[in-house]
């Protein structure tokens, strides 16, 4: 079953990065844009035939609301890991529905302690396509979001493709939220 996407008007000029190789485009105000995912932090719109992908701080530029911290972000009653481990599950492909965790393609997070007792953390992760340009895109957005959490000194986002993604990795509410 196919989502609705809801139409918006472009308020003024934005960057968004072309999905799915990350090349960087400027929208203008009136443009017309369908939305198609408003998952995570960033919104996947359908620009003249286009599909590109909105940084959630741009919001008010399709009249939407900018997406808020989530509420665990600095929970004390969780470890940094958990924290990191759910703000993980907040970023999203903008191609696909789902979040990275479950979609498997976090391979590794471990955690070291730096001289000031905040955390260094070193995030190996993947695409569903080696060639997708929206690598260094996600990257990024983990890279920020983990390193916004308190007690995060220090963040490194490491893309590999050894082993190469498939399907296996997928988590079951991943395979039965796509139909798999």
């Amino acid at each position: 079953m196919r989502a609705k996407r809801e139409s918006v008007v472009v308020l003024r000029p934005v960057r968004v990065d072309r999905v799915p190789d990350g090349t960087p485009l400027e929208l203008e105000q009136g443009d017309i844009a369908q939305v198609t995912q408003a998952l995570g932090s960033h919104f996947t719109l359908v620009v003249h035939g286009q599909l590109v992908r909105l940084k959630g701080s741009d919001a008010d530029a399709i009249g939407k609301p900018v997406p808020q911290q989530p509420d665990f972000a600095d929970d004390p009653s969780l470890d940094l890991p958990a924290r990191v481990w759910r703000t993980l599950a907040t970023c999203y492909d903008p191609e696909i529905p789902v979040d990275i965790v479950e979609l498997g393609l976090v391979y590794r997070c471990e955690f070291g302690e730096m001289e000031d007792g905040r955390a260094r953390i070193e995030i190996d992760m993947t695409l569903t396509a080696p060639g997708c340009g929206m690598g260094d895109v996600l990257a990024e957005e983990v890279a920020d979001k983990v390193l916004a959490l308190e007690g995060a000194g220090e963040v490194k986002v490491t893309m590999v493709f050894d082993p190469p993604w498939d399907r296996s990795r997928m988590s079951e509410a991943a395979q039965l939220t796509l139909g798999l």
